[in-house]
């Protein structure tokens, strides 16, 4: 088990039915642990990271389990209960669980298509900042840059209280898949910055992938893990 002191948003994009998560933390490597998605549904597990959690969440979803079902039901198995951190959502539901043990300041907040949740974070303006923000920008961006746009608020606002190290997006877009959907910044002094940069170079190139061998190419390029 790991601890990670973190702020990450899920959420769906309407239109398109892609699910996401970004997340951001003072410790390396946190893609391998937190974000989890599929066609179905987005996860992300934190605090006292317990990615089974994630995996079987997942598996349930695929299963036609409702998320908060799923989640509640694996929650009620785990000692641990009152150290995690897990919120996401499906297509029609949402669920949000932060452990009376977590460390404060922690807490989470659930919206009209997205979940966002953090802990040891400088305080509740981080979770208002990235809510507001994912609000405000439509759903004529890309997913992946909503995501992205709320993680850099919650950045602004403080973020994690420790300090900044890592940071990840992953989006699970069944229609237009693309490049920039899956990466990570594993260990940077600045990472949502750098995550920031990175997505804009492979949008960039993604680009240059359309232009040169035409929009069918885009997917097939796009089709990344998640």
């Amino acid at each position: 088990m790991v601890d990670l002191h973190t702020f990450s948003i899920a959420a769906r994009d309407r239109e398109t039915g892609a699910f996401g998560v970004a997340v951001a933390t003072a410790r390396p490597n946190v893609g391998s642990l937190v974000p989890w998605v599929s066609a179905r549904g987005a996860i992300a597990t934190q605090a006292r990271v317990n990615t089974e959690l994630g995996r079987q969440g997942l598996a349930l979803l695929a299963q036609g389990v409702p998320v908060d079902v799923a989640l509640s039901a694996l929650l009620r198995k785990d000692g641990d209960r009152e150290i995690r951190q897990v919120h996401g959502l499906d297509a029609e539901r949402a669920f949000c669980h932060t452990g009376t043990g977590c460390v404060p300041w922690c807490g989470h907040e659930q919206g009209d298509g997205f979940t966002i949740a953090g802990n040891m974070l400088a305080g509740p303006d981080v979770v208002g900042a990235m809510a507001r923000t994912f609000r405000a920008n439509g759903e004529r961006r890309d997913l992946s840059e909503r995501l992205l746009l709320a993680l850099e608020a919650g950045q602004a606002a403080g973020g994690d209280k420790r300090g900044k190290q890592s940071a990840a997006l992953l989006v699970a877009a069944i229609r237009e898949p693309r490049m920039y959907h899956n990466l990570r910044v594993d260990d940077h002094a600045d990472p949502v910055a750098e995550l920031r940069r990175i997505w804009a170079v492979v949008v960039a190139h993604t680009g240059q992938i359309e232009a040169e061998y035409g929009r069918e190419a885009g997917r097939l390029f796009g089709r990344v893990k998640y």
